[in-house]
C-alpha cells in the first residue's frame, strides 16, 4: 500500500469526484467556466493579463530546462499584437537523457503519488486561468471568453477527466495479492504477488495551432499521470499557452521532490518541422497529434516504435428532414457556424437538405429558404462588428484564408463571406462565415474537409438520399459530430442507426443552448476512434490503457 503523498491527500476529494462523474455521465465541471470577478475575483483578470503581457519580447523563464542550444521565436498573432516571446530550442539528445534520468522516480511514487501531483499541476494552472486564457486569445484568435472557456476551465475538465480515467485503469489491478494453491497431500503452493503500473517511456505531446491547451491536456496528463516524461512540442504560433503550462508542471514536480525535467519544452525554429524527427526517436513511446489528416496519416504509418493517438480532419454534417422549430433550428446552426469562424474540428460542413424541401412549423420551407433561413441567423449574430467579433475572433492563419477564397467561387452563393474591422485590434484578420450551395453530384466538394468558416448546403433528391450521402461521406473521410433535424422518429432512428455505423457522435434537433460543436467533459466523448477523423476518443478507457503496462512479480512465501 503507497503512501499518501501530500498532494494526493490535497486532491483526493477532487479525484473521487472526478471518479463519480465519468461513471454517471451527468453534468460535473471543477473549473468554473465564467470568468465573472464574483467567482475570480475583482483582480484576478487584471493581474492575469498582465503577468500575460510580462512574457513578451523576452525569453521564457525556462532557463533552467534541460538541454537548452539556442532560443528561437516563431509566433504570430491572428490579432496583430506583437508577441515575439523566445523560447528554449532543444539538444534532443540531451533532452531525452534528462527525460529518461527522472523517469525511474516517477515510476516508483505509484500511482497515487502521480494522480496528487498532477491534480496539483491543474490546480496551480486554474490559480492562473486569466495569465493563460490572454496566451491562448493571443494565438490563437479565439475571442476572450472562449479563450478563458475553452483554453481553462474547459481544458483542465478535459485533463481531470483523463487523470481520473487512467487512475481508474491503473488501480483496477491489486498493488498484491496472496496466492495459494492446494497441491496434494495437504500440501499447498502459497505465493506472494506484486503488481507494478509500468510506464511505456517518453510521451511526446504534438499541438495544435486552434486549441493549443484544449487539445493537448488530455495526453498530456494521461501520459504524465501513468508515468510516462513528457516531452511537449508546440505548434510553431500557438507556443505560449503550452509553455506556460509546461513552467507551471515543472515547478509542481520539482515542489513534489520529482526531476522537474519529467516535463519539457521543445519548441521549433522556424520551417525545421520538429514533429517528425521527434516523432522517429526510437525514445519516444507515445504520440499524441491534432491536427491535418495528412500529418495524422503520416504518424500512424510511420513512427511504428510509439502508440499514436491522433484527432484528424472530418466532414462534420447535418441532415435536415423537417423541423417543429424552424426558427430556433436556424439559429442554432448559424451559432455554431459563426463561433470561432468555424476554426472547430467540429463545426459542421455539410448542411443535406432535400431540394423538394421540408415541412416545418412555419409551413413548407423550400431548399433556398432553408439555406436563407441559416444564412440569416449568421448575418444577424455578426451584423454588429463589436459584438460580432465576440463569436467569430479572428482567422488562425492564411491556409484558411485561401481556403475560403477558393470556396467562393463553388457553386452558388447563400451567403458571401465579409472582411470586419475589429474594434480593438487594428491588425486582425476577421472573415464572417461563408456559406455556398451545391447539388447531390458536387461530391468532389463537399466530400473533403474545408476547414475554416465555409459550409455547404447540398441539395439532395430525399432524406434517404442524404442519409446516403452522409454515410458515404463520414465513411470514407470521418467526421468528430453530426446532428439531425426531424420530426420523424422513424427518421431519428435511421439517422442514428446510420451514425452508429459510421462511429460518429449524433445531437438530435438541437434548437436551444447546446450546439453542436460543443461537448462537455465528463458526459460527452469528443471523437470516437471508430471513423477515419480519429483513432481514440476524449476520454476513454482506452485513449489511457496503453499508456502503461502492468508487470509482476511473484515470490514463494
Amino acid at each position: 500500500m503507497e503512501n499518501s503523498h501530500p498532494m494526493f491527500t490535497s486532491h483526493a476529494d477532487t479525484l473521487e469526484r472526478a471518479l463519480t462523474a465519468i461513471a454517471e455521465r451527468a453534468y460535473w465541471s471543477n473549473y468554473p467556466e465564467s470568468p465573472s470577478p464574483r467567482i475570480y475575483g475583482e483582480h484576478a483578470a487584471a493581474e492575469g493579463e498582465a503577468a500575460f503581457r510580462a512574457y513578451l519580447g523576452a525569453d521564457f523563464p525556462l532557463k533552467d530546462q534541460a538541454g537548452i542550444a539556442d532560443w528561437v521565436s516563431t509566433e504570430s498573432s491572428p490579432f496583430g499584437v506583437a508577441l515575439d516571446v523566445r523560447y528554449p530550442h532543444l539538444d534532443l539528445d540531451a533532452a531525452f537523457a534528462a527525460l529518461a534520468e527522472g523517469m525511474p522516480a516517477w515510476r516508483a511514487a505509484g500511482p497515487q503519488t502521480r494522480a496528487g501531483v498532477t491534480l496539483e499541476i491543474l490546480d496551480r494552472l486554474h490559480k492562473r486561468v486569466f495569465e493563460l486564457a490572454n496566451a491562448v486569445h493571443a494565438t490563437t484568435g479565439q475571442a476572450f471568453v472562449m479563450a478563458f472557456q475553452a483554453g481553462g476551465p474547459h481544458a483542465l475538465d478535459r485533463a481531470l477527466e483523463a487523470v481520473a480515467y487512467a487512475y481508474r485503469e491503473m488501480t483496477r489491478t491489486p498493488a498484491t495479492a496472496d496466492w495459494e494453491k492446494p497441491a496434494g497431500k495437504g500440501q499447498t503452493l502459497h505465493m506472494s504477488k506484486s503488481f507494478h503500473v509500468v510506464p511505456r517511456g517518453a510521451a511526446l505531446v504534438v499541438g495544435c495551432n486552434t486549441f493549443p491547451t484544449w487539445n493537448s491536456y488530455p495526453g498530456l496528463f494521461a501520459s504524465l499521470v501513468t508515468g510516462n516524461p513528457v516531452i511537449v512540442k508546440p505548434h510553431p504560433r500557438a507556443v505560449l499557452p503550452l509553455a506556460i503550462t509546461v513552467k507551471i508542471a515543472r515547478e509542481v514536480l520539482a515542489d513534489a521532490g520529482f526531476d522537474p525535467n519529467l516535463v519539457l519544452l521543445a519548441a521549433e525554429a522556424p520551417g525545421e518541422g520538429l514533429a517528425k524527427t521527434l516523432a522517429l526517436r526510437p525514445e519516444v513511446r507515445i504520440i499524441d497529434f491534432t491536427g491535418s489528416t495528412e500529418f495524422g496519416d503520416w504518424l500512424e504509418a510511420n513512427a511504428r516504435q510509439a502508440v499514436v493517438y491522433t484527432e484528424k480532419a472530418g466532414v462534420n454534417t447535418i441532415v435536415i428532414d423537417s423541423t417543429d422549430d424552424f426558427a430556433g433550428m436556424c439559429r442554432n446552426i448559424g451559432f455554431s457556424l459563426v463561433l470561432y469562424s468555424g476554426q472547430m474540428c467540429t463545426t459542421p460542413q455539410n448542411i443535406l437538405v432535400p431540394a423538394t424541401g421540408i415541412a416545418t412549423d412555419e409551413g413548407h420551407k423550400s431548399l433556398d429558404e432553408v439555406a436563407q433561413g441559416i444564412a440569416s441567423a449568421v448575418a444577424k449574430l455578426t451584423a454588429d462588428a463589436a459584438k460580432g467579433v465576440e463569436l467569430t475572433g479572428a482567422i488562425v492563419n492564411e491556409s484558411v484564408l485561401e481556403r475560403l477564397a477558393n470556396a467562393a467561387t463553388l457553386g452558388d452563393p447563400v451567403l458571401e463571406s465579409s472582411d470586419v474591422s475589429h474594434p480593438t485590434y487594428a491588425g486582425a484578420t476577421v472573415r464572417t462565415p461563408l456559406i455556398r450551395k451545391l447539388g447531390a453530384d458536387d461530391a468532389q466538394t463537399y466530400g473533403t474537409e474545408w476547414f475554416g468558416p465555409i459550409s455547404f448546403v447540398v441539395g439532395t433528391d430525399s432524406t434517404v438520399g442524404s442519409l446516403r450521402i452522409f454515410a458515404d461521406t463520414v465513411g470514407k473521410k470521418g467526421a468528430l459530430t453530426a446532428s439531425v433535424y426531424s420530426t420523424s422518429e422513424d427518421v431519428l432512428d435511421a439517422m442514428e442507426e446510420a451514425a452508429l455505423l459510421a462511429g460518429v457522435h449524433l445531437s438530435v434537433n438541437l434548437t436551444g443552448g447546446v450546439f453542436v460543436n460543443q461537448s462537455a467533459a465528463f458526459s460527452d466523448f469528443h471523437a470516437s476512434g471508430a471513423n477515419p477523423a480519429a483513432n481514440a476518443a476524449l476520454t476513454d478507457g482506452a485513449y489511457v490503457a496503453g499508456r502503461f503496462r502492468v508487470v509482476q512479480s511473484r515470490r514463494h512465501v
